[in-house]
């Protein structure tokens, strides 16, 4: 009887099914474990193997990023933290060339860093300003002709060097010949010719009145199709709520409208501003513009790089100047940026 009542009594209890060795090894992978990083790369491992397809067409990109991009970055943060002369393996020094540059670097305090935010802020939001309305006036024009301004604004990016070579230096060339000083000479605005690319109250204004004629590039045609995607059912919408002219439909609808593609030419604005020391070196002919007048940035690191061989010291310029424009950018990206309700 008792072993009856025991057996009874027992069968009422409920028992826990008893997980298999397969279920127990599949349970083990699903509970994290490990530190957080840890974690967090095997499942991005995980999400990249699942999707291993696209990341296989995506690879030629990868690839030639890491190779161009990536990897000069990091060596350049590298060597900012050392000397080197190209030769030599390169010595740790710390933050020594950063501390140079600041308290005893003369040419990038006094003429490089003026000469690069003078350069910056008549540029860039001078290139950008211009590039939205030529862009939003191209875009009032009929269809038939709007391919033929697009073009011609276009244009000048695509040709860079080669118009520099032949348009811009034969225009301030120094002679008689020179375009600015025969059209002057003959108008008796000036009795002597002037010296324009060698001048060093003039050469900035050049290089700015130059970069400013090149700047109609991708940015330019961002915005031209960013034109085209706003929906015109936003501006009778807007004419209903009180809008009365065109400058109001471009505040109110038309730049709300096309913030993706603000943003994308504001940093392209940045990154061409930036890079864009080699203008002086293609309108004079000269590593060292005269008096440091069109000295920039990039030509400082071109300078220590590559006339004075002095890498580690260059590099930690080039550090400076990505720093400055992550910065740049990062203020582009708050102002840009789609808000809650938009």
């Amino acid at each position: 009887m008792r072993n009856k009542d025991h057996i009874s009594q027992s069968a009422l209890v409920p028992m826990e099914p008893v997980a298999s060795g397969a279920a127990r090894k599949a349970g083990m992978r699903d509970v994290p474990t490990g530190p957080l990083f840890v974690r967090r790369f095997r499942q991005f491992v995980r999400e990249c193997w699942s999707a291993r397809l696209s990341y296989l067409f995506l690879a030629p990109f990868l690839i030639a990023f890491c190779c161009f991009i990536l990897i000069p970055v990091l060596m350049a943060v590298v060597l900012s933290v050392t000397t080197f002369n190209g030769f030599a393996f390169p010595t740790f020094i710390g933050i020594d060339n950063f501390i140079a540059l600041v308290t005893q670097d003369v040419v990038f305090m006094k003429y490089t860093l003026p000469n690069t935010f003078k350069f910056a802020l008549i540029v860039g939001p001078g290139g950008y300003v211009l590039s939205f309305v030529f862009a939003w006036l191209i875009h009032q024009l009929p269809r038939s002709v709007r391919d033929y301004f697009t073009l011609a604004f276009y244009a000048p990016s695509m040709a860079g060097g080669v118009a520099l070579s032949v348009i811009w230096i034969a225009t301030f060339s120094g002679d008689r010949v020179g375009y600015l000083n025969n059209i002057l000479l003959k108008f008796g605005l000036i009795e002597t010719s002037q010296l324009w690319l060698q001048d060093p109250k003039y050469l900035m204004n050049i290089m700015i009145i130059v970069t400013l004629w090149t700047s109609m590039g991708v940015g330019f045609l961002a915005m031209l199709g960013g034109l085209q995607t706003v929906n015109t059912e936003l501006y009778e919408a807007g004419r209903i709520d009180g809008i009365k002219n065109a400058l109001q439909e471009v505040y109110y609808i038309t730049i709300p409208s096309m913030k993706p593609q603000m943003l994308f030419s504001a940093v392209m604005a940045i990154v061409g501003t930036l890079k864009a020391g080699a203008i002086s070196t293609q309108l004079t002919g000269l590593a060292i513009t005269p008096s440091y007048s069109g000295h920039l940035m990039t030509n400082h690191i071109d300078d220590y790089a590559f006339l004075r061989y002095e890498w580690g010291y260059a590099s930690a310029v080039s550090v400076a100047l990505l720093i400055i424009s992550y910065l740049v950018m990062r203020f582009c990206y708050r102002l840009f940026a789609t808000k809650e309700g938009e």
